[in-house]
């Protein structure tokens, strides 16, 4: 499953804003720098989906505030 995430790092309270089935807004309290915000996208969205960390990855964008997930339902 393909998802689209547009990020705001450095926020002062989290938020989770789905947008369709597969484009969501996140803001998130993390810096974005040394991949904080980076591995707390990948946390809450293992936690969302309700699967293990490693099978959520940033496919695109790693560097960028938009980004294209993978997550494995397997």
């Amino acid at each position: 499953m393909y998802i689209r995430v547009k990020v705001n790092p450095s926020a002062k309270k989290e938020i989770f804003k789905q947008i369709n089935e597969d484009h969501f807004e996140i803001s998130v309290k993390e810096k974005a720098e040394r991949n904080l915000a980076n591995d707390r996208i990948v946390e809450i969205f293992s936690n969302h989906f309700n699967v293990f960390k490693n099978k959520v990855r940033i496919v695109n964008g790693h560097r960028s505030s938009t980004k294209l997930l993978i997550i494995d339902k397997n």
